[in-house]
């Protein structure tokens, strides 16, 4: 068994393992491909999880400690021993042993690369039941990254929704448009909307958020800032226009679910509802697993290009 580790700030090695026999309840999985979550785990080679959220960072099956040496991923698909597709919340690794519980099976419909994105689906299932959108509502996302960009697509789903995404780069205008929504820069985002979903991980993006937001709205905070903190014009008239700033993070079920879904049967869902080909666009650049180290710095970096790096174990 060969897996990824983070070693020092930037810098990640791949460490070999000793291979154990499952246990009762367990399952071996060989993988086929993992994502990268640039967010996350940019924060996590840079060292920079605050110590403060060591314990509610801490991934399923994570290996090691913040801040090094640490086994830190999430997005993972594989074959089961008896040959079963399924997608498991575990690290960079090429074989691994997992709880027959975290190890859910891919729908037929959809393809094993694309079922990495399960994990920001997931997130971005939570993201709407945090925001609960109505019929006809007008939407703004800020930030067209993989978790704002499947936000947006579920979100365009919505009947009647005026559903706009806020990005500054006009390269995903048409990705954007794919899903069913409309794409504007940052100075020509639309203002008085009734439900914004930030997801820019940048304290302007925030701003704008709140600037776009009409009475009595909603801002979803979707961006997680690991040690940086965030100043926001919270006078002005933030409380003159009754605005509403509600935090979502995907390690608890939403409020509104929770006791009616369990995190199993959120992934689930979240599995279901990739089998949309449009998908496939949030997909890359691809690396193969043994390239991963010297890669994963260049992958994680603000300007790299594509959205969800891909690790391929075929």
């Amino acid at each position: 068994m060969r897996a990824l580790w983070c070693v020092a700030p930037g810098v990640a090695e791949i460490r070999a393992e000793a291979e154990r026999v499952p246990g009762a309840e367990e399952c071996r999985v060989r993988a086929l491909f993992s994502g990268v979550s640039r967010g996350t785990e940019r924060l996590v080679l840079a060292g920079r999880v605050p110590e403060s959220q060591w314990p509610v960072m801490q991934a399923p099956l994570m290996g090691g400690a913040f801040p090094f040496p640490v086994k830190y991923g999430y997005s993972a698909v594989g074959l089961r021993d008896d040959g079963q597709r399924v997608f498991c919340l575990h690290p960079h690794q090429d074989v691994f042993v997992a709880p027959e519980g975290m190890c859910v099976p891919v729908p037929d419909a959809v393809p094993s690369r694309r079922a990495v994105l399960a994990a920001n689906m997931e997130t971005a299932v939570n993201v709407l039941w945090d925001a609960a959108p109505l019929v006809g509502e007008r939407v703004l996302v800020v930030g067209a990254g993989v978790v704002g960009l499947l936000s947006a697509y579920l979100l365009a789903r919505v009947a009647g929704a005026d559903v706009a995404v806020c990005d500054v780069n006009a390269g995903r205008a048409a990705l954007v448009e794919s899903f069913g929504a409309r794409f504007v820069l940052p100075d020509a985002a639309p203002g008085e909307r009734d439900l914004v979903v930030h997801a820019s991980a940048n304290q302007a993006g925030l701003r704008l958020a709140l600037r776009c937001c009409g009475f009595e709205g909603r801002v979803v905070e979707a961006s997680w800032y690991g040690d940086a903190e965030v100043a926001l014009p919270l006078g002005e008239g933030f409380h003159a226009r009754r605005l509403r700033l509600i935090s979502t993070q995907v390690g608890q079920v939403a409020s509104v679910m929770r006791g009616r879904r369990t995190h199993g049967q959120r992934l689930a869902l979240a599995l279901e509802l990739l089998g949309d080909a449009r998908l496939d666009a949030l997909l890359g650049p691809d690396v193969a697993f043994e390239a991963l180290p010297t890669a994963l710095p260049g992958l994680l970096a603000p300007d790299a290009p594509g959205l969800c790096p891909v690790v391929s174990y075929i």
